[in-house]
């Protein structure tokens, strides 16, 4: 069956589909709620070990479940100091469930679960539509089985949202090129993209040159119409996203909160800058200079990013250009060719850009790989199956089973503690594997299915054990990482690398504090009669407290402690009228990392304070009582 649902149903007896089409359509709705039923499965399963997950948003969700200005603007706290460094699209979607169900762990982190869900039966939606149940089920399971994908999809950052949108992008892109398709189907991807912009700001820009291509070259309609039709997109991408921008820049200032991650309050400032231009030129002013070592390919292969993503890639890239080669002489129309550039330019447009990128770039980002991975694989693999009689075909087959088998035997011994049985095995299984691919134009129905079960086994199983060990895991921190957690920082991560992986920080710049019980107790007394409970230099050490206190904590400085906001003059004001009672010390109350840039208001503000007022010590915490 694994092999007959690969291929084009070429029988000419009408008598004879209609005795099958039952079997056919009750297989394909097995196979596709079996596929989300095990990827809810493995998204929810455990959630909770998760705890917060990423404390910075957490906090804004809990400030946003509170207070409705706080939501719409995405602010780090209800009484509206600052904002996230980010568009607040995927807060507003925790806003929304803290709301109905209360305010918790699970509130939170379900949404993203169920992103999740939704992004790999859209995949599959896209994909059968161009080749087939088989090869949406392949796309749809190399998407629930990618690390990085586990990874976020059970965490609470943008990335989850950004590519649920992306896809659904994606899918309306494929539909608008279809014949007699509605005209409707571009500008919806528009919006989608539109959305996105909200979720991850110019991230979700990497794909539309991409779309732009695919519809140009495949949409049935005459090309001056397909060009109207492409602004009508670009119309409702703006119109999608460009209405929050406007909101922000038209609200005064002074009734607002701080735009996080900016020098000037400024929402252009932080999506064209330092979300924007920024990560690509390393030139992010506020953020912590270059810091990467590794720009180049390599990098996606390397010790940061290709434990997340790297197991399927090169497979993929072989499955698009190959099939690309089989469809180089279709109709400029041919849906399946479509299919192949789309997902074969998205996926070189964004692994170009993550490869090269010389700011502030994490591993973790590569999720906007994954569904690019998935689909190219998806729809090339299964046209080349159906080609596999060809010699030069079936060793392009062949050739994808053993370089995904090297490939997972060289990741799997960056953690070479972990499951020391699976890598042999792999290795061995494997190279069979690929020796019966090349030979399968020569094998009878029941052989080749056996092999084709084997071939895909064995390239499932390095991602699928990281995948399970990434699910089994608690993640928390501001820079999580995929994979088992033998080795403390996430599959190929050597120790000491930057980041807090598995488990939360000790506070500072990416870790969150753990509050004890007197301290928490003291930020909650008299909190009603204070705009903040307490201030502290750093978003994630004002998380921490906010998350244990459910009182609005001001963030000096944002999430680097270099945005300006409150200055010092503010601040002393804040001070003056008693809106602030406690200033709490912490990791980053020495000032900014080497290499930063921006404002050094929040030093100011620590060093002034300091230097006026006696402090404390409450549960190893340094306390300053501004109230007196």
């Amino acid at each position: 069956m694994t092999s007959t649902v690969l291929e084009r149903d070429t029988s000419t007896s009408t008598s004879d589909k209609l005795q099958r089409r039952p079997r056919a359509i009750d297989w394909q709705r097995a196979g596709f709620w079996g596929l989300l039923a095990a990827t809810a499965v493995l998204y929810l399963w455990g959630l909770g070990s998760n705890g917060w997950a990423n404390s910075f948003y957490s906090a804004a969700v809990q400030a946003g479940s509170s207070d409705w200005k706080a939501m719409l603007f995405g602010s780090s706290d209800a009484a509206n100091a600052i904002t996230v460094d980010k568009t607040p699209a995927a807060l507003w979607v925790m806003d929304i469930s803290a709301r109905l169900f209360g305010f918790n762990a699970w509130s939170v982190l379900v949404p993203q679960a169920l992103e999740g869900v939704g992004a790999v039966a859209l995949l599959y939606a896209v994909v059968r539509r161009v080749a087939g149940p088989g090869a949406g089920l392949i796309a749809g399971s190399v998407l629930a089985l990618t690390p990085v994908a586990v990874l976020m999809f059970r965490f609470d950052n943008p990335d989850a949202l950004l590519v649920l949108l992306l896809v659904a992008a994606a899918y309306c892109v494929m539909r608008a090129v279809e014949k007699d398709s509605s005209g409707w189907w571009l500008p919806l991807a528009g919006a989608a993209v539109g959305f996105g912009f909200l979720a991850k700001m110019m991230q979700a820009f990497l794909v539309l040159p991409v779309f732009v291509a695919v519809y140009l070259l495949a949409g049935h309609s005459p090309l001056r119409r397909r060009i109207a039709y492409l602004f009508g997109a670009l119309a409702a991408m703006i119109a999608a996203g460009g209405w929050f921008i406007a909101v922000v820049a038209l609200w005064p200032a002074g009734s607002r909160p701080y735009i996080g991650g900016s020098q000037e309050n400024s929402i252009l400032e932080l999506a064209l800058g330092y979300n924007g231009v920024g990560r690509l030129t390393g030139d992010e002013t506020g953020g912590l200079g270059n810091l990467n070592q590794d720009v180049g390919w390599g990098r996606l292969f390397g010790s940061d990013m290709g434990g997340d993503i790297s197991w399927l890639l090169p497979a993929a890239v072989i499955a698009i250009l190959a099939a690309l080669v089989i469809t180089r002489r279709a109709p400029r129309t041919d849906v399946t060719r479509a299919a192949l550039v789309l997902w074969g330019g998205w996926l070189l447009v964004t692994g170009v850009v993550f490869s090269y990128a010389a700011g502030i770039v994490h591993g973790y980002y590569t999720v906007a790989l994954a569904p690019a991975v998935a689909g190219g694989l998806g729809v090339g693999a299964v046209v080349l199956w159906r080609r596999r009689s060809e010699l030069w075909v079936s060793t392009a087959l062949a050739g994808m089973v053993l370089v995904t088998t090297v490939l997972s035997c060289v990741l799997l011994a960056r953690n070479s503690d972990w499951q020391s049985w699976l890598r042999p095995t792999i290795a061995v299984v494997g190279v069979f594997a690929a020796l019966g691919i090349l030979f399968v134009g020569r094998l009878n129905e029941h052989a080749a299915k056996a092999v084709l079960a084997a071939a895909l086994a064995v390239c499932l199983a390095g991602p699928a054990a990281s995948s399970i060990a990434t699910a089994s895991t608690g993640h928390s921190g501001a820079i999580p990482s995929a994979g088992p957690s033998s080795s403390g920082m996430g599959m190929g991560r050597p120790p000491g690398g930057d980041g807090g992986g598995h488990g939360g920080g000790m506070g500072g710049l990416l870790g969150t504090v753990d509050v004890g019980s007197q301290l928490s107790a003291a930020l909650t007394t008299d909190a009603d009669q204070f705009t903040w409970a307490a201030a502290t230099i750093g978003s994630n050490n004002a998380a921490g407290y906010q998350l244990a206190s459910r009182e609005p904590i001001m963030a000096v400085g944002g999430f680097n402690g270099t945005d300006p906001a409150p200055t010092l003059a503010q601040f002393q004001e804040d001070v003056s009228a008693h809106r602030i009672h406690y200033f709490l010390g912490g990791e980053m109350m020495g000032g900014m990392r080497s290499g930063s840039s921006g404002s050094q208001d929040a030093s100011a503000i620590a060093a002034w304070v300091a230097a006026n007022y006696t402090s404390s010590t409450i549960d190893g915490v340094t306390v300053y009582d501004l109230s007196t």
